[in-house]
């Protein structure tokens, strides 16, 4: 293994070990079973559907994810600049892209643990009907693409921010916003290229063929673009930073 690469992976185990010591972690965790369980059998109302689809339990997922992600990102960048271990951190012989990517992939773990722990659920409920594990399979694809994308999205956020709770807010309002601003465009009779434009922004609107089992190549390279997009901002600020 290179240097470069052992110093990446010394990153990201040291952002992952900080965040399972975290009690922080295991609060999201919980509050996003209960969110999504509760979501599924009480506001849903799943056992009244007659029907052996797991779509309404995912449609629960960008709800969820836009309480539980900001809360996982606040401290990436925030904290460190509170407490001035930012400049520590750019001076260490480590890329921004080192920096970021450890962060991102820390949290992109943590996220996949959240994915999992849903498991038991939907498992249980397969002797309940005849379910197709192809389209469960590409349920929980998109929602690990929905994941990466607005974690990224989240950790640029945290690094324009001064302080955890700056953070928080910000991400909170830009994620509700980026996920279901789709909902106007299906609600306000608009013409059909501001439509388009407003639905090609949308989180939610690109994990919507995911939900419903289809696996459709535009949204899967708009999640790893965007994915993408976000991680390179961030590399930006923090460049910005160094020599600021």
């Amino acid at each position: 293994m290179t240097a470069a690469k052992t110093r990446f992976w010394a990153l990201t185990k040291k952002e992952l070990y900080s965040q399972l010591h975290a009690p922080l972690f295991y609060g999201v965790l919980v509050f996003f079973l209960l969110f999504t369980g509760i979501w599924l059998f009480y506001i849903q109302r799943y056992f009244s559907m007659n029907a052996a689809t797991l779509r309404p339990y995912f449609a629960g997922f960008p709800i969820a994810l836009s309480l539980v992600i900001p809360a996982l990102t606040m401290k990436s960048w925030a904290e460190e600049r509170k407490l001035g271990s930012l400049e520590l951190l750019l001076s260490l012989p480590f890329s921004e892209w080192d920096l970021v990517l450890g962060k991102f992939l820390a949290t992109l773990i943590m996220l996949s643990l959240m994915l999992i722990s849903t498991l038991p659920l939907p498992l249980s409920l397969l002797l309940l009907g005849d379910f197709d594990p192809g389209v469960v399979a590409a349920e929980y694809l998109g929602a690990f693409l929905l994941c990466a994308s607005a974690a990224a999205l989240g950790q640029f956020l945290s690094s324009l921010a001064k302080n955890q709770a700056a953070a928080f807010l910000g991400s909170l309002a830009v994620l509700i916003i980026v996920m279901f601003i789709n909902r106007v465009a299906e609600n306000a009779e608009l013409p059909a290229l501001i439509a388009g434009g407003i639905n090609f922004i949308s989180l939610a609107f690109h994990f919507e063929s995911f939900a419903k089992g289809l696996l459709d190549s535009r949204d899967l390279a708009f999640f790893m673009l965007s994915a993408a997009l976000f991680l390179y901002l961030n590399t930006r600020v923090l460049i910005f930073r160094k020599w600021s």
